[in-house]
């Protein structure tokens, strides 16, 4: 019963999000049509994406509670004994109570306090805040369904006293102490991590504990911050990126890029393993996240690889590695990201992630050629074969166009070029008559993946507000500057210091906590403040492979089944690879 309830809840849940994914694309489209031939638009169309936007990632994130998506730091359950574990699943539900109550009580009283319309469509503001409320109380209802479905109602029942009664308590008691509340805040968030709380969970219950601890961000103002932080036009490109991966796969144009890249460098020594890079360098231009490429090339590269001799760890590894390279080449979710937080040009930006990403590859490249043992697989292909393969994947090289040039020649806004992007990939899955369920699913897991990015920015908002109260800022330029003020000594210390961040936050939460304090620093000491940004980018997407976070290891991990600890090591040389790749970059931007 309960496993046909949480079906049911899930499937119509998926159902609508997919509903207003499709809503949010036609709804751009259109505005791009009646400029361009109309040369006109409809009032308050920005606004109207912006609140499908928020609606989209309340209702969708609750779906991301299990699975990869959730982005739970599980490495910490290993080392602890069976008994403890069970303890630690229980503390970790228990932060995703207090999330989950935190949206739900906090935005409902959030539109007890708005007041007002919204400027362009004339609705009461409260309504923002009750989609909100909404998501809130699906996350307990599907945490609820989900521990019963496993059997764990002891565990469940447990962990709803323990969230429950730790939100009530915070306004009751007083636990003020010297230290800022954006460090007890990250404590509290890195307990969360520990116990394997999903990453978002974890930043907006600790964003609510800290209210015991003296925290200046009231619960109301707490909720007010995440959303405001989720309400910003240029997101909605997030989604329409991830739906472009999607559609590809579900078309067989991205099969049809692996057989482009195959026949150019498959013969070589590590052919296979090269293919797999120049894959992820083709593939980045289309969906612009690591996290769907990785999964992608897992699911089609991993036994392939295996089957000629590959060891699994290391086949695992090139396929991790070569994933990071999406988010650098454009288009890149990471630079939205940075662009969102710094107000830095999206289209300067993704011209850096072109030679970035290319040098990036160059080394990846030579490492795979020095660490891989294995002989050529097959022969040359012939001059007709490679342009029968270039011919067969010539209409997914479009997307790269549509998008790079739409932004650089101020064509098309970050968001219109990522939705005319996807309207072009529908239109390959069209043409290549895919079913209309595997469409519709390409919407759903869309619709999912950027609920959970989006919860992810929204829950990063109160831990950047605290940080800037309690001017973190200024003590990290300050600890920059002790080390010197020369762009030499300023970009080494603030690589230093993303070296460090990046182990312990997740690349989104980093970009976007990050970067607002370490921009202003970089520019004072003359750094281009654009090439600064590329390089922020590039040294926090190594840490997807780095422990004890490294997100893109454990996508792997899942997909394949090889231990996470394995692949951590057999990562190393591609590592160095990146790391290699980083000092390069930085030197030339110095030198140049």
């Amino acid at each position: 019963m309960t496993a046909r309830l949480l079906a049911g809840l899930e499937r119509g849940l998926g159902a609508v999000v997919a509903l207003i994914l499709c809503a949010l694309l036609v709804l751009v489209l259109t505005n791009v049509g009646l400029r361009y031939v109309f040369h006109t638009g409809f009032i308050g169309a920005e606004e109207a994406g912006i609140w499908l936007h928020l609606a989209l990632i309340s209702l969708a994130a609750p779906l991301a509670l299990n699975g990869p998506l959730s982005m739970r730091f599980d490495i910490g359950l290993r080392f602890l004994p069976l008994s403890l574990r069970g303890v630690a699943l229980m503390l970790a539900d228990a932060f995703s109570v207090i999330a989950g109550l935190t949206l739900l009580l906090g935005a409902w009283k959030v539109t007890g306090l708005v007041g007002g319309t919204s400027p362009a469509l004339g609705l009461p503001e409260w309504l923002r805040f009750s989609v909100v409320a909404v998501g809130g109380g699906l996350l307990l209802a599907i945490l609820a369904l989900s521990r019963l479905k496993e059997n764990r109602a002891v565990g469940l029942l447990l962990s709803l006293l323990a969230g429950t009664g730790a939100y009530i308590a915070i306004p009751l008691v007083d636990f003020s102490a010297s230290w800022p509340p954006s460090a007890i805040l990250g404590l509290l968030a890195g307990v969360g991590l520990l116990v394997s709380a999903p990453l978002a969970h974890a930043f907006l219950a600790s964003a609510a504990l800290v209210g015991a601890f003296g925290s200046s961000l009231p619960e109301p103002a707490l909720v007010s911050t995440a959303v405001n932080g989720m309400s910003k036009f240029l997101l909605l490109a997030i989604p329409f990126f991830l739906l472009v991966g999607s559609l590809l796969t579900a078309s067989g144009a991205a099969t049809r890029l692996v057989g482009f890249a195959a026949a150019m460098v498959g013969h070589r020594r590590a052919g296979l393993g090269q293919t797999v890079l120049l894959t992820s360098v083709i593939f980045s231009g289309a969906s612009g996240s690591s996290v769907a490429n990785a999964a992608f090339g897992a699911a089609t590269f991993q036994p392939q690889l295996v089957k000629n001799g590959y060891p699994p760890a290391q086949a695992g590894a090139i396929i991790a590695a070569t994933s990071v390279l999406d988010n650098v080449i454009p288009p890149s979710i990471a630079f939205l990201l940075l662009a969102a937080a710094t107000n830095l040009s999206v289209g300067a930006l993704l011209t850096g992630g072109f030679f970035a990403g290319a040098l990036m590859a160059a080394c990846l490249a030579i490492a795979i050629h020095l660490s891989v043992r294995t002989p050529g697989e097959g022969r040359p292909a012939a001059v007709g074969e490679r342009l029968r393969a270039a011919a067969a994947a010539l209409p997914a090289f479009g997307l790269g166009v549509i998008v790079v040039v739409g932004i650089r020649f101020g064509v098309a806004t970050p968001t219109e070029a990522a939705a005319l992007a996807a309207l072009y990939a529908l239109g390959l899955a069209v043409f290549a008559r895919c079913s209309g369920g595997s469409v519709v699913a390409a919407f759903r897991q869309s619709a999912v993946e950027a609920g959970a990015i989006g919860l992810l920015i929204g829950s990063a908002g109160p831990f950047a507000f605290l940080l800037a109260v309690d001017d973190v800022g200024g003590l990290i330029a300050g600890l920059v500057h002790t080390l010197g003020s020369s762009p030499w000594l300023v970009l080494l210390s603030c690589n230093l210091v993303l070296l460090v961040v990046g182990l312990f936050l997740d690349i989104g939460a980093a970009i976007l906590l990050i970067g607002p304090i370490l921009l202003p620093v970089a520019v004072a000491a003359g750094i281009d403040p654009v090439h600064f940004g590329v390089i922020l980018v590039v040294n926090l997407m190594i840490h997807g492979l780095t422990p004890p976070l490294g997100m893109l290891i454990y996508v792997v991990s899942g997909v394949t089944r090889v231990p996470a600890a394995d692949l951590f090591r057999a990562v190393l040389p591609y590592l160095a690879a990146l790391l290699a790749a980083l000092f390069i970059l930085c030197v030339l931007i110095l030198i140049v």
